[in-house]
């Protein structure tokens, strides 16, 4: 009779799941589960704030006062703009259960903000004119077509900032870390722009969702320093409206370029122009934008305001 004294296999010491390391994946499991169904429940919620005017309110409002189409059009605009604020409010407070103190108002930060995005974007697009990149053709002066145009940049920017930065970034960051949270949030800002750059070719594409993933990190920075919807708001509205004041295109859009006080047109080079996409996608504007990106950053991370991964 054979004896088998063979020992039972041990499990590998380097390779065997201790329960810490259980424990933990669990944890991650369950704030990745969170995190989405916050995301999920956020973004129906503002999502349907807007629906359920534009559907429900708003024609009730056309069936009974009959306002004209420039008085529809304005309490449109100002009807989706409250409610989106509302949606992310009810949001905040009932789901999240805390006071949604990135919605108040802080007029002296919006103001110096909303100062620094133009003068983020005027100081490249200065030196794109001086040498010749950009052209003034006419001066044609402001029109009345501006204070609606405004409007739209601004409701615009605030409804991009409410979604991708109060929402998707603040939601990841609470989950994963601000280190983790502004890449990912950066590129799904910047993956829905692609539809502005459909007539162009591959490098049109590939420089501007380089342009706008750092456009991303940059207003996700001002977003980190001062944790206000109104104040990263006014830093993207004036950007955006800066340019449409400078007779080129905003963001690949066309349409802007008629209402500008100034025509202007390219004399450079797509790289440094910016190309169909506009001066977001110039060299000069990226770099430009990157180094802002750098000290936003540097600054949160010395005053400590960067978040640690919950789990």
């Amino acid at each position: 009779m054979r004896n088998d004294t063979t020992p039972p296999e041990r499990a590998d010491p380097i390779h065997a799941v201790t329960p810490k390391q259980t424990t933990r994946a669990w944890r991650h499991v369950r704030a990745t589960v969170r995190m989405l169904g916050s995301l999920l429940l956020g973004g129906a919620m503002v999502l349907g704030a807007i629906v359920v005017f534009r559907q429900g309110l708003l024609p009730l409002i056309d069936a009974t006062a009959h306002p004209s189409l420039e008085t529809l059009s304005m309490i449109r605009r100002a009807g989706i703009f409250t409610a989106a604020i509302a949606g992310y409010w009810a949001y905040v407070h009932w789901h999240e259960k805390r006071d949604a103190t990135e919605l108040r108002l802080q007029p002296l930060s919006l103001l110096a903000w909303g100062v620094g995005g133009a003068a983020l974007i005027a100081l490249p697009m200065l030196l794109l004119f001086a040498i010749g990149a950009y052209e003034l053709v006419h001066y044609r002066g402001p029109s009345a077509a501006l204070f609606g145009a405004a409007a739209l940049i601004g409701i615009a920017a605030m409804l991009e900032e409410l979604v991708y930065r109060c929402l998707l970034f603040r939601v990841l960051e609470r989950a994963w870390g601000t280190a983790f949270a502004l890449p990912v949030q950066a590129v799904v800002f910047a993956v829905p722009h692609l539809e502005n750059v459909t007539g162009g070719g591959r490098l049109d594409a590939t420089t501007m969702l380089v342009s706008v993933i750092v456009l991303g990190l940059l207003w996700a920075g001002v977003f980190i320093l001062t944790r206000n919807l109104w104040v990263v708001a006014a830093n993207h509205a004036a950007w955006n409206f800066t340019i449409l004041l400078s007779g080129v295109p905003l963001s690949g859009i066309e349409d802007w370029r008629a209402m500008a006080p100034l025509e202007s047109r390219y004399a450079g080079a797509d790289w440094l122009t910016g190309g169909i996409f506009g001066p977001e996608s110039s060299v000069l504007v990226i770099l430009s934008a990157t180094i802002a990106v750098f000290l936003l950053l540097r600054t949160a991370r010395r005053r400590g305001m960067l978040i640690a991964p919950a789990a």
